[in-house]
């Protein structure tokens, strides 16, 4: 998983669920307040895969659309193999999952 900024900040665009679940997070301006935030977002979702963290400058994002939320699947050469739909709707992990057993399997 790679964490991107913030969708939702305190100085952004709040939405009434992260009110309700006590979320109040400003939108990180350094690499470390990012990790800081990609962390506690780990830990409370209890994300099972390992998280890496864009930089600052959102090239990761930029580079593959990714916000708000998005499922790649990229070979280690860097070719896309599966790409979901914009999330949060298009947030399929059982998608991604037949994607993955399909290389596996080829």
């Amino acid at each position: 998983m790679v964490y991107i900024r913030e969708a939702h900040p305190e100085d952004g665009w709040v939405v009434t669920s992260n009110r309700d679940d006590n979320i109040r997070i400003s939108d990180p301006t350094t690499i470390e307040a990012r990790t800081e935030v990609a962390t506690v977002c780990a830990l409370r979702l209890q994300i099972k895969m390992p998280v890496v963290v864009d930089e600052i400058d959102d090239e990761i994002a930029s580079a593959y659309g990714a916000l708000p939320d998005r499922l790649y699947l990229i070979q280690r050469g860097g070719s896309i193999e599966f790409q979901g739909e914009a999330g949060p709707w298009g947030f399929k992990p059982d998608a991604l999952e037949s994607a993955i057993v399909a290389i596996t399997n080829s």
